[in-house]
């Protein structure tokens, strides 16, 4: 039997796929697909050949390490790190030497980058620190996940070490969260004025979430230039406000991963998934977040020792899907 899809489709993907990057009401289009359909089938082909000859085999691993636990005031309610979400009551740092210890893990299990998450109300000046003391002590490009920032302080990252920083304009930013999505836009102008590698994901996904919603931020991340961009989705932690939302399925994760894919076209090193899954392996993605120390989608203090991937784990799905993990990066 013949394969056949809608031909308004078929011309979406060929297009995608040959790495042109799709128009707003494409994108909606693809957003809008049924799951169990021939074309979501086709559009996850479409984006797993355009990555493959984009990236080569290279299978990335940035390796994320949370830096502190803390009721944080921010209260945003995605996040397992407020106060309340009631998980942590009290602030605690994870001594440097440990978080040195994690990096040089890390580096020894052959991670691509290291992503260091602090919560808003972390000091900047001990972030800049901790960057100083890595850049010593590893080789592995370090890339800071903190607050808003300004010139100064974007430039102040770079004198310690940091070549990249990740940031998101959140779903629900300035509804679930307390920031001005404006603000955050700011930050990530802040990173390309100055020289930093901007990182990001869509992200938090949920099922309320609308096609327009997700597919601005798709845009959004084509626009302002990231280094690579793909779908997180949101973690219900329990106790969670969103958790009489649900969250999406693998297969709808792996859906939205091609989609961006097919939006950022050849203009990204490389696409990430997140929590790590096979299935978006072969819908345009080829990076994971090993984890580490704190997490927002986690209870327990160490997501290490709850639900963060290891390194070896991480590699252990880039190989069964046909991605090497020991190639150099291209995001550096």
């Amino acid at each position: 039997m013949a394969w056949k899809i809608t031909p308004a489709i078929e011309e979406i993907l060929s297009k995608g796929r040959d790495g042109v990057p799709l128009e707003r009401n494409q994108a909606l289009a693809l957003v809008h697909l049924e799951l169990e359909s021939r074309e979501t089938y086709a559009l996850m082909e479409s984006a797993n050949h355009l990555s493959r000859q984009q990236f080569g085999r290279k299978g990335e691993r940035h390796f994320h390490i949370g830096l502190n636990v803390e009721p944080c005031p921010m209260d945003c309610l995605f996040c397992s790190l407020t106060r309340k979400a009631g998980l942590f009551t009290e602030k605690y740092e994870f001594p440097l030497e440990e978080v040195v210890a994690w990096a040089k893990q890390g580096e020894a299990e052959g991670a691509d980058a290291l992503n260091l998450m602090s919560t808003g109300t972390y000091p900047f000046s001990r972030l800049l620190e901790i960057g100083r003391r890595l850049s010593r002590e590893v080789k592995v490009p370090l890339v800071a996940n903190a607050r808003d920032i300004n010139h100064s302080e974007g430039e102040q990252l770079l004198d310690a070490g940091f070549v990249g920083f990740y940031h998101a304009v959140r779903l629900g930013e300035g509804i679930d969260t307390p920031f001005d999505p404006q603000r955050r836009i700011q930050t990530i102008r802040v990173l390309n004025d100055v020289g930093l590698q901007w990182m990001n994901c869509v992200e938090p996904v949920g099922p309320e979430h609308s096609a327009e919603e997700l597919v601005d931020l798709m845009l959004l991340a084509r626009q302002e230039k990231a280094t690579y961009s793909g779908i997180m989705r949101r973690i219900n932690f329990p106790g969670s406000p969103k958790e009489p939302m649900g969250m999406i399925s693998e297969r709808r994760m792996a859906q939205l991963v091609a989609i961006s894919r097919l939006v950022m076209g050849t203009t990204v090193k490389a696409h990430c998934t997140h929590e790590p899954h096979s299935l978006s392996l072969v819908a345009g993605a080829n990076l994971f977040f090993p984890e580490v120390g704190s997490s927002p989608r986690d209870g327990q203090a160490d997501t290490g020792k709850g639900r963060g991937n290891s390194t070896e784990r991480c590699g252990a799905l880039l190989r069964e899907m046909e991605w090497d993990p020991e190639l150099p990066s291209n995001c550096f």
